[in-house]
């Protein structure tokens, strides 16, 4: 298918009773909340330091006194949030951080992710966003925010477009290793659907490897006469790319002048649907293609 066709405890019961807000400042449950928010940036601290890191640093980047940092981190060691390696002094990220991490990744919703980012671009370009995922040597739409124009591109759910005439098959190639990507598209068959239509392997990866550079995949004409596309990469906890993002519409609103402008923001939307799934754009760590 193309895609075209807190209550204070320092006050009064009456003033704990009319549910008035907490500050930063004061005792009681204030102090609780503050702990519990010093407690929450130390674990964030010490899950960001694969190999560990001393109780001193750990003070040192929360503002705390290490007798503060160490009480706050034992009582995360008791849930078993944290784990201490006695020998080196040095503290790791606990089983249970893992745990609650994990039913996070259970009950995302990707689709009810996404659309409020759809939306948004939607209304930023006019054009149609469309939301797939990879299904072998073709992409699978998952969803579209529909632009408002009558005429306008289409990309129902369930519609399936080739890898390499499609501006999220693209981005899906351009977001994994080139070597993978490399392997995949020596298994296309370059099905012919317009004079622009990629025909062999060599040119795919060339074109890839632009994409790989802007960070967003340009369809011009290539599955769809008069349609244009771009198309950007999301990704997974891993680094990986799971589903790709696109803005689409006819040539007489998408011009070449257009291409850039659609291109950022289509980059902008897919980098916001990564973080809010939970994933990690390769660049965040150096990786790179």
């Amino acid at each position: 298918m193309t895609e075209h066709s807190q209550d204070r405890n320092t006050g009064s019961d009456s003033s704990r009773r009319r549910g008035r807000p907490a500050s930063d400042g004061g005792g009681g449950s204030d102090g609780g909340v503050r702990s519990l928010s010093r407690a929450l940036s130390l674990l964030e601290d010490v899950s960001s330091h694969a190999g560990g890191i001393a109780l001193s640093d750990l003070a040192a980047r929360a503002g705390l006194a290490p007798s503060t940092a160490h009480r706050l981190l034992k009582s995360l060691e008791n849930h078993r949030f944290v784990i201490q390696d006695n020998e080196r002094g040095l503290w790791f990220t606990g089983v249970q951080a893992f745990t609650v991490g994990a039913g996070f990744l259970r009950n995302r919703d990707f689709v009810s992710i996404a659309r409020p980012f759809m939306h948004q671009a939607m209304n930023e370009s006019g054009e149609s966003v469309n939301l797939a995922i990879l299904d072998g040597q073709e992409t699978i739409y998952l969803s579209q925010v529909e632009s408002r124009q009558m005429m306008r591109a289409l990309a129902p759910p369930g519609g399936r477009a080739p890898l390499h005439a499609s501006g999220v098959g693209k981005a899906f190639l351009a977001g994994m290793p080139p070597e993978e990507a490399g392997a995949l598209v020596q298994s296309l068959k370059f099905d012919r659907y317009t004079d622009k239509t990629i025909r062999n392997g060599l040119a795919m990866m060339d074109d890839v490897a632009r994409a790989r550079r802007a960070g967003y995949a340009i369809d011009d004409e290539e599955h769809a006469v008069g349609l244009r596309c771009v198309a950007s990469p999301i990704f997974n906890e891993f680094a990986e790319p799971v589903a790709a993002v696109s803005i689409s519409g006819p040539m007489a609103r998408i011009a070449d002048a257009d291409i850039q402008r659609l291109g950022v923001l289509v980059c902008k939307t897919a980098a916001s649907i990564t973080q809010s799934f939970g994933g990690l754009n390769p660049s965040d760590f150096g990786v790179k293609g």
